[in-house]
């Protein structure tokens, strides 16, 4: 079998990579919902198997807001890697720093702190859930923001994806009644995909 033809994904395999998904969401909106003390909303997470020339478009229509703002985390783990990006927009970030009781003017250093503070809670949480229920211990790199202010196109410049195909989980969190809404999009190598998609057979036996 050709690794072109190894990269597929198949409806089943799709819902259960959404089960799977929507299973570590809820445990990470667990801990951001304790942390800011708010009721977050989940929507359905999305599972697509995409072109990486194909994961502007993707990116746009998730978020299509102007003043974007980044944090890039990788993660590793019996042979399969992959990208977590969140993506807040300002008004998002304005209305933490008041939730999180960031005091006073901030500077783009409390900023950034505060990205990458709840970058790590929440691509953590879901990460960690995600690799509990397929039996991985995915070791996570430090988290770095890869833009500030920007739009969509110009975050995906900046981040590292040098991959043909990716397996794109995207999951949307929103706070009720605030206007507080993030995107984390899960982007897995090519080369992790048949690895992850025995696993999923796996359980799917």
């Amino acid at each position: 079998m050709t690794p072109t033809a190894a990269v597929t994904l198949n409806e089943a395999q799709r819902d259960c990579y959404q089960e799977i998904a929507n299973v570590a969401m809820g445990q990470a909106a667990d801990r951001l919902a304790r942390l800011l003390d708010v009721y977050v909303e989940l929507p359905i997470p999305r599972v697509n198997l995409i072109e990486a020339s194909d994961l502007h478009m993707a990116l746009q229509e998730a978020r299509n807001d102007e003043g974007l703002s980044a944090v890039c985390q990788g993660f590793i783990g019996s042979g399969i890697a992959g990208e977590a990006l969140l993506i807040f927009n300002d008004t998002s970030v304005q209305d933490l720093a008041a939730l999180l009781n960031y005091q006073g003017q901030r500077s783009p250093w409390t900023t950034e702190e505060l990205l990458l503070d709840v970058s790590s809670l929440l691509t953590g949480a879901c990460i960690n859930g995600i690799g509990d229920q397929l039996g991985i211990h995915f070791n996570q790199g430090l988290p770095e923001i890869i833009g500030r202010g920007r739009n969509a196109a110009e975050l995906l410049q900046s981040g590292p994806y040098p991959w043909h195909k990716t397996l794109a989980i995207e999951i949307h969190y929103s706070v009720e009644h605030m206007n507080i809404d993030c995107t984390l999009l899960l982007l897995f190598t090519e080369d992790s995909v048949p690895k992850l998609n025995k696993k999923i057979d796996f359980l799917l036996d």
